[in-house]
């Protein structure tokens, strides 16, 4: 299953063709202060957010169109109706397997793994197979999640499991998980096959352990920040380190520079996974696409809330009465706690903590790399409001 010509000489002329690296410590500085966008903000960094955003988006798109033949031509191979029910969730198609293009995934993982393999100056050829590998475990997951999550839909579509059932969706992620390993082994470069497929089946480990941690939060009456930070750097970090390694071990880098893409894409995960935590306390929900204030509604421990439960304030003490009550959290109780949130300081530290993690991200970036590419999708992932 190798990428087509044409395929390889539109990307890959893409990839070759590496930024400018972006200022690290303007990138952090972006994060860490309120987002403006006028001029003079954007001249005391050196940064301009909206040319760093352009050029991930441009990656993005990229990657999808990189992608693609590879993800057809593995979810070909299931048999009916499996291989019906997977172009139904990548949006390709509707129920009864008739064209119907939807609304698709950011293929951010991807796109990180083919920036990562032209930051150690690899080609697309190199990397295609490992990018639509992660892309395959990351709906793994997301099929899974949402039979556990008990979700209706995903892109404005009823989701799978509301389709064809749990049992059937289920088996769905079971197939693609498989897919991932499979597209790996028989796409990467032999010499690394075997580190390939060793890193995707633990990165598989880690993210189911961080989903179980995360589902198990939901029962729990508190949960420590460090408990928090290693649940997310499971859950999401892990995929994400897995990409960006992939990335350049398909590039023939060295250890130490296959390592530091880990720990680049690990600590962006955690970036990832606490600006989603604050758009869905603070985000609006006509971009977002998600009701407002879900966690809240449902009681989670997400890390603003986290932090807020551990503040010692009276907001803090306010929004723990209010989670420990049998009384069902309505729309105005959950704003009422989104309140609370914010005055126990638990809008700040997540910004903060964020900012740190964006910050050890940079700093893991292996200095003779060209990481403009990598750069400007952190920014993406930093400043993303849906």
């Amino acid at each position: 299953m190798r990428a087509s010509n044409p395929i390889k000489h539109f990307v890959g002329q893409h990839l070759q063709n590496t930024r400018r690296p972006l200022p690290a410590r303007a990138l952090v500085t972006e994060l860490e202060r309120p987002h403006t966008g006028d001029a003079g903000h954007r001249g005391q960094t050196g940064f301009d957010p909206a040319t760093g955003e352009r050029t991930a988006r441009r990656q993005l798109a990229d990657a999808r169109y990189a992608i693609e033949p590879v993800l057809r031509a593995a979810i070909a191979s299931l048999a009916e109706p499996l291989d019906r029910m997977a172009g139904y969730h990548f949006g390709w198609c509707d129920t009864t397997g008739a064209d119907a293009p939807g609304v698709q995934g950011k293929a951010l993982r991807p796109a990180l793994t083919l920036a990562a393999a032209a930051a150690c100056g690899g080609e697309v050829a190199d990397a295609v197979h490992a990018a639509a590998a992660v892309e395959l475990l990351h709906n793994f997951s997301l099929v899974h999640d949402d039979v556990m999550d008990s979700d209706d839909t995903r892109h404005g579509r009823p989701t799978v499991w509301r389709v064809w059932g749990e049992t059937n969706a289920t088996l769905l992620g079971d197939a693609l998980q498989a897919l991932a390993l499979g597209v790996l082994s028989d796409g990467v470069p032999e010499p690394v096959t075997a580190e390939a497929v060793i890193r995707l089946a633990r990165t598989t480990v880690a993210l189911c352990q961080g989903q179980y941690e995360d589902c198990a939060f939901e029962t729990r009456r508190s949960v420590s920040v460090d408990e928090y930070l290693a649940m997310a750097a499971g859950k999401t970090g892990a995929l994400l380190g897995c990409s960006c390694a992939l990335g350049a071990l398909c590039a023939g880098a060295d250890h130490r520079v296959v390592s530091g893409m880990h720990t680049f894409g690990r600590e962006l995960g955690v970036v990832f996974q606490l600006v989603d935590d604050a758009m869905d306390i603070w985000g609006d929900p006509a971009i977002t696409g998600k009701p407002a204030h879900s966690d809240l509604l449902h009681r989670k421990q997400s890390y603003p809330v986290v932090c807020a439960l551990a503040s010692d304030t009276s907001a803090g003490r306010e929004l723990a009465r209010m989670y420990q009550a049998r009384h069902p959290m309505t729309a105005s109780r959950a704003a009422r706690a989104a309140e609370l949130v914010e005055a126990a300081g638990g809008r700040q530290r997540t910004i903060a903590r964020a900012a740190t993690a964006l910050r050890s991200a940079v700093d893991a970036l292996p200095p003779d790399a060209a990481s403009g590419d990598l750069l400007a999708l952190a920014q993406l992932v930093a400043h993303r409001n849906r």
